[in-house]
């Protein structure tokens, strides 16, 4: 029963912790909330694709990922100040 309590108090200390935190986060307009995902979301894809061509094989398959991440490439560019 002691060991319940102790990491009981343990998490109340860890959330307790991390609560200023969330607070001194400044809030982003959801426009730019969706503009911070859409970037992310580039990303993320971009990501994928360099991974996928590290193991293609096929050049025709090679090809299309090269060609998908300069597109990709393009789209990121649109979120640089």
């Amino acid at each position: 029963m002691a060991r319940g309590w102790e990491s009981k108090s343990v998490e109340a200390q860890q959330a307790e912790a991390i609560e200023p935190t969330a607070q001194t986060r400044t809030r982003l307009t959801p426009e730019a909330a969706a503009r911070a995902r859409d970037r992310e979301t580039l990303r993320l894809s971009r990501q994928r694709v360099l991974q996928q061509l590290e193991r293609a094989q096929n050049p025709r398959h090679r090809k299309l990922l090269q060609d998908e991440l300069a597109a990709l490439d393009d789209k990121l560019r649109q979120f640089e100040p």
